[in-house]
């Protein structure tokens, strides 16, 4: 019997030290926690994530010149290239690759721009505490930008 418990107890330490990290929720931007562009930034103001098993939604609500817009992205945790609408109906296409501890994951996406190239943007989520961490980056031909988003619930 004690070596039932053994090892019952063994497999639920390595279940839950393999569980990935839930990034659902409904999460507003906290400025003041926050390392943002002064002049412009690409932070949205509430993001909400839905992740269920190997589907994850993300859905940003955001300000630009005083207009409220909403994107919103459906993505795989399995790896596999995503397909969304991007800016001005392009085809943004996006790769979720989640970490070996399982704690954090990454998403990079690609967007076509006007004048052929295109931006990569590459984010990674986190969770500090209670605190949601996206670390942003994006490259393009109008040049490169970088940001830490922390978010609460």
């Amino acid at each position: 019997m004690k070596k039932i418990k053994f090892l019952l107890a063994i497999f639920l330490i390595s279940t839950v030290a393999s569980a990935q990290v839930d990034f659902s929720g409904s999460w507003k931007l906290n400025t003041s926690k926050s390392k943002l562009n002064p002049d412009f930034t690409m932070a949205p103001n509430t993001t909400v994530i839905t992740q269920k098993a190997n589907d994850l939604t993300i859905e940003k609500h955001s300000d630009f010149q005083g207009e409220e817009f909403v994107t919103s992205d459906k993505l795989t945790l399995d790896g596999k290239e995503c397909i969304n609408t991007g800016f001005m109906d392009s085809q943004k296409k996006s790769t979720v690759t989640v970490s070996d501890d399982k704690k954090s994951m990454k998403i990079v996406s690609k967007i076509p721009m006007n004048d052929g190239g295109e931006m990569i943007v590459t984010e990674v989520y986190k969770m500090d505490g209670g605190s949601l961490v996206i670390e942003s980056s994006s490259s393009s031909s109008y040049g490169d930008m970088s940001e830490t988003m922390v978010y609460d619930k």
